[in-house]
């Protein structure tokens, strides 16, 4: 019998891990899981642990906030004396955040093979924090799982493919699909029964638009982060907006005062919600402004055009099928008329795999 730690830290961590962990299960490789604590606020973490059912984390390790360096350095010296004891056949990462290139560099060093979930994505930015944790994630990984072609394709072009080294290492690369698709299949219909989020709020199907705002190259900058709210109290004008706020980006709005320039405008700041409420708020949007990866796939998920307001996404097939537009927030007025003229994309490709990501993955652990 096989068996995983998993380590993860993050809000969309934590829904990948939910199909992942099941499928796992289903098959009898027993897993250990490893909360790291990046994301400790109950709204970004207990929540979802509740909602979705995953198993109670083995250990958790209340890591909290910090630099990057500081983070990473005390989850890697926590993760390694976890490897050791527990000694499992698969250390299993998810995507780009500083939990996964903590658990691959503690696998790592001591000889463990990495799973890497959301394997071979790119921004091609490498003043991304998460640039350098997924390049040298899947670098170090034995078994590379990707969610599209660009991703296979991305690994290729880097020399990363189907091999074993003289040192006995290694590496297989698979095209599996996109573990969030599985999600929101799984979940989608329990959303629908348990959601009350539309009632609260006071929301009505296509007359709303959805915002969500945490990446630190938005929150942190001072002047992207005013033309964000400018372009927000514009379409606040015309339409109900709604926008639950990350813990960090209310922080920086409260510092800068921004938060007083909504006030003459229909939109909505509400805390954080959980997976089933973000779910429905996402499926009944006329439109939605992120500036998160996980949000630009549910968006087409839910048949709902997005506007990303990054310099560039790694989901490169929703911008070229027209299912997501990329308007850097450096003009107010561009980011208003984006979304008050947003439209649905093309209806015929399906870039994420068949909804099964989560069994293949399973199996090709047990393999």
């Amino acid at each position: 019998m096989k068996s995983v730690l998993t380590v993860i830290g993050a809000r969309p961590q934590f829904v990948k891990a939910a199909v992942v962990s099941s499928a796992l299960s289903k098959i009898g490789i027993r897993e250990k899981i490893v909360h790291t604590g990046q994301h400790y606020d109950s709204s970004l973490s207990n929540i979802f642990f509740q909602e979705l059912n995953i198993p109670e984390p083995t250990y958790h390790l209340g890591v909290g906030s910090g630099s990057h360096g500081q983070q990473t350095a005390n989850m890697l010296v926590e993760i390694e004396k976890i490897v050791l004891e527990v000694k499992p056949d698969w250390v299993l990462v998810y995507g780009d955040t500083n939990s996964t290139i903590a658990g691959a560099l503690a696998a790592a060093k001591h000889h463990i093979p990495i799973a890497h979930v959301e394997a071979g994505l790119r921004s091609f930015n490498r003043r991304m924090p998460e640039e350098i944790n997924r390049i040298t994630t899947d670098h170090l990984s034995s078994l590379l799982l990707c969610p599209t072609e660009s991703a296979m394709t991305h690994l290729k072009n880097e020399g990363i493919v189907n091999s074993i080294e003289k040192s006995g290492f290694k590496r297989k690369v698979e095209l599996v699909g996109d573990v969030m698709y599985d999600a929101t299949i799984v979940f989608g219909n329990i959303a629908e029964q348990r959601s009350k989020i539309l009632q609260s709020q006071n929301l009505e199907k296509d007359k709303y638009i959805l915002v969500t705002i945490h990446r630190a190259e938005n929150t942190d900058d001072r002047n992207r982060l005013r033309i964000i709210v400018e372009a927000l109290s514009l379409l606040g004008i015309k339409k109900n907006v709604i926008w639950p706020v990350h813990p960090r980006t209310r922080k920086s709005l409260e510092e800068c005062a921004f938060n007083k320039n909504l006030t003459q405008s229909k939109v909505q700041l509400i805390d954080p919600v959980g997976y089933f409420d973000m779910l429905i708020l996402e499926k009944n949007a006329e439109c939605i402004v992120t500036d998160s990866g996980g949000v630009q796939k549910e968006a087409f998920f839910a048949k709902v055009p997005c506007i990303t307001l990054r310099d560039e996404t790694e989901w490169v097939e929703l911008v070229a099928s027209g299912w997501n537009t990329l308007v850097p927030p450096t003009d107010s007025l561009r980011i208003a008329d984006a979304a008050m003229g947003a439209k649905p994309g093309k209806n015929n490709i399906q870039p994420y795999g068949n909804g099964c990501a989560s069994e293949v993955i399973a199996t090709l652990i047990n393999t």
